[in-house]
């Protein structure tokens, strides 16, 4: 375990809560309930924190496991950039602008734009889909009516969980095309699912959230620099100033209930005692952590999916794509980002592949990728014809996220468990969004907020402004 020196306790410090597990959701419950005058133990197995929204060293490149993007309708991760002082390094864009490729279409008239006026929902994108090259004039007009029909559902309905997005859309007379060019373009990087595959509980919360509630909430913004800079670096920062003893290569090995009401965790050379738990870890590892009668079906997470998503990286010796980010039709790419600043590479450019949806390639060798996605990126960039590769790896997450299948709603646990003083955080307990940075952090909140009550400790008013912002 590594020790950290932290701050003296503050006398006003009321209550021991130990979080097990440091990614967002971990370091976000740390940092409220810290804030809110808790005393905070954070444990964590791996040697850094961020979860799997981490960066690593490739000799002198500096790598992000897989890109990651938010929204500005991420109003939850916005607030932790803030409360770890990163929001600069990951900016928003000015207003959503997202260029699409499309090789099947003749040369000169591959590129697309989806982008939002400075109009009201949903006049803000109606320029963009009259004039987005890659639908039909009768398909435009559909998704318009499926676009209004889908701002009408209740994300509240239970029956929502139930049914697949896919069906849904084409009984809304969406065409394949307009799935492949549209829909499934903004829900396969949003859910890591196709339509098909879909709860169109959280795909309709995807879609009615991030395009149909505010004319900016689409926005998209990403970091500028490593991701281990914000989840690890600034946020060790963060921990540390509020006051939470940070351990590190912690991993708990046992977690049980005493007779006065406290709690016991066991780490390898340490036992805590603790007032409240939050276990802020993957479903799996939380059930197998779960004392007996904490919840009422705890092989419900085991049913709880997961669905990988592979990472491709190419460093050329020249640039080029000149923008910093597109989408791709008529290819297996599906989103590229220039990460060439971010990774400190000086000469040349390097690019990242962010490929959801990667069942059937998350175990293919690192050489049939190459031979897949170099002629790809060929056909989609002239100038790489001519370019020479002087890196190509692989990064790969095999559960990156919860599979967002129908019915999985109804699997995802709240922040309370029926045994008094434990709890869980985490992209997939119930949010009410899909797996991503939001979702984590707010599953955080959530815990924070539970504990707090417990622990008849006020919240902090600014701990939840984003929830008014929401």
């Amino acid at each position: 375990m590594t020790h950290n020196t932290r701050p003296g306790r503050p006398a006003a410090q009321a209550g021991h809560a130990v979080v097990v597990g440091g990614g967002l959701a971990g370091v976000t419950t740390a940092l409220a309930l810290a804030d809110a005058g808790v005393r905070v133990t954070l444990l964590e197995s791996r040697p850094r924190l961020g979860g799997l929204a981490f960066s690593f060293q490739r000799g002198a490149l500096t790598v992000d496991n897989g890109q990651h993007v938010y929204l500005r309708c991420c109003t939850a991760y916005r607030w932790f950039l803030e409360r770890i002082e990163g929001a600069a390094l990951a900016p928003l864009q000015d207003r959503l602008d997202v260029p699409v490729l499309d090789l099947a279409r003749p040369e000169g008239r591959r590129l697309g734009r989806l982008r939002r006026d400075a109009l009201p929902v949903p006049l803000h994108l109606g320029r963009s889909l009259a004039s987005y090259p890659h639908l039909s004039l009768a398909d435009r007009a559909r998704v318009g009516r499926a676009a209004l029909a889908l701002k009408g559902l209740d994300l509240a309905d239970p029956a929502l969980d139930t049914q697949d997005f896919g069906s849904w859309l084409a009984a809304h007379g969406q065409s394949a095309r307009a799935v492949e060019a549209l829909w499934d373009l903004v829900g396969v990087a949003t859910l890591n699912a196709v339509a098909s595959d879909a709860s169109l509980a959280l795909a309709a919360m995807v879609f009615k959230t991030g395009l149909l509630s505010d004319p900016g909430a689409a926005d998209i913004g990403w970091a500028r620099v490593p991701l281990g800079d914000l989840h690890d670096r600034l946020a060790r920062k963060a921990l540390d100033s509020a006051g939470v003893r940070t351990e590190l290569r912690a991993r708990v090995t046992a977690l049980s209930a005493n007779a006065d009401g406290q709690w016991t965790v066991q780490v390898p050379g340490e036992t805590l005692e603790a007032d409240a738990v939050v276990l802020a870890v993957p479903q799996r590892e939380a059930h197998d952590l779960l004392p007996a009668g904490a919840l009422d079906a705890p092989e419900r997470l085991l049913e709880i999916g997961t669905a990988p998503i592979l990472n491709v990286h190419v460093v050329y010796d020249r640039k080029v794509l000149g923008r910093p980010f597109f989408a791709a039709l008529g290819s297996p790419v599906q989103w590229v980002f220039d990460r060439t600043d971010a990774s400190g590479l000086r000469e040349g450019q390097y690019l990242a592949l962010s490929q959801s949806v990667a069942q059937d390639e998350i175990d293919e060798p690192v050489a049939v990728l190459r031979e897949r996605y170099l002629p790809e990126l060929e056909r989609l960039l002239p100038l790489a014809r001519g370019a020479d590769v002087r890196d190509f790896f692989v990064t790969r997450e095999r559960t990156a996220t919860f599979a967002p299948t129908p019915g999985v709603g109804r699997l995802r646990p709240r922040a309370r468990t029926k045994a008094s003083g434990l709890y869980l955080a985490g992209a997939w307990t119930a949010t009410g969004w899909p797996a991503t940075m939001e979702s984590a952090v707010r599953s955080g909140v959530s815990a924070a907020d539970a504990v707090l009550g417990a622990l008849g400790r006020p919240r902090p008013h600014a701990l939840f402004e984003f929830e008014e912002a929401a």
